[in-house]
């Protein structure tokens, strides 16, 4: 074998072996915009919820790998480990909000509307509550509170003065790892979007608003148990949960949606 003739099998080695890698390193980098790309990709979910199962039902053959915390399964996107993280649609705003690189894709995996409840004997209650969502979608409010709390770019805003009444309390029980919906600020308040409906609840009713923080699955207990009056935490209104509480009617639209890098 010629000299020549080695070095151009060596040549045409390296460039098949280059096409090779140029084409894992393509397939590695597609850019995923269309919620329909999602159908056999690795998913990114936070450990002991259901997302997974929800995933399942739309992308059956979607891969998942698991993490402490939606954050970390965010991050995992972010360093190319997994395509996609599945979590609740504006808790995933807010992270992509924080997250240069990161988006949210605008069709959502499943849909959900969330809610407060109370006990299934406090419709009055209810009433009110619900009376206090109809006039902030009414009066332009709503939409002020959402743009104050979930903002396209950077941190939500701080949480308004909201001047409570005196006559008794309201106990409200949330769960402080909600963000925006409840989550503690710099200065270690309970704060976000359900914590300012709360207080505008209280105002209606002339009560102090009493937060009672505690684990998300112990909100449904502690209502039950009238440790609380009223609970909010990103809540999605379901048949089943329907059984034990009496939601308001639904002030957010959201779901399980997929954020990916840009």
């Amino acid at each position: 074998m010629s000299k020549y003739f080695k070095l151009l099998i060596f040549f045409m080695s390296a460039l098949f072996l280059s096409l090779i890698v140029a084409g894992c390193s393509d397939k590695e980098k597609v850019v995923i915009t269309n919620i329909k790309q999602l159908n056999d990709k690795e998913f990114g979910i936070p450990t002991g919820t259901v997302a997974d199962k929800l995933v399942l039902s739309v992308f059956p053959n979607a891969k998942f790998q698991y993490y402490n915390s939606v954050l970390d399964a965010a991050i995992a996107v972010k360093q190319g480990k997994v395509d996609a993280a599945a979590y609740d649609e504006p808790i995933l705003r807010n992270i992509a909000a924080k997250n240069p690189g990161l988006i949210v894709l605008s069709e959502m995996i499943t849909k959900d509307d969330y809610g407060f409840a109370v006990r299934l004997e406090d419709s009055d209650l209810k009433n009110t509550i619900d009376g206090v969502i109809k006039d902030l979608k009414i009066n332009g409010d709503y939409e002020q509170m959402l743009m104050r709390w979930l903002p396209k770019e950077g941190q939500p805003k701080a949480m308004p003065q909201i001047e409570t009444g005196n006559n008794g309390t309201l106990r409200f029980g949330t769960s402080s790892v909600t963000e925006p919906f409840s989550f503690v600020d710099e200065s270690q308040k309970v704060v976000g979007i359900d914590i300012e409906i709360a207080s505008l609840v209280a105002k209606k009713l002339n009560k102090k608003l009493e937060i009672v923080n505690m684990e998300f699955g112990s909100l449904i207990p502690a209502l039950a148990s009238k440790k609380v009056d009223m609970i909010g935490a990103c809540i999605t209104i379901t048949e089943e949960r329907s059984k034990k509480v009496l939601f308001s009617s639904p002030y957010y639209t959201g779901g399980i949606a997929a954020i990916v890098n840009k």
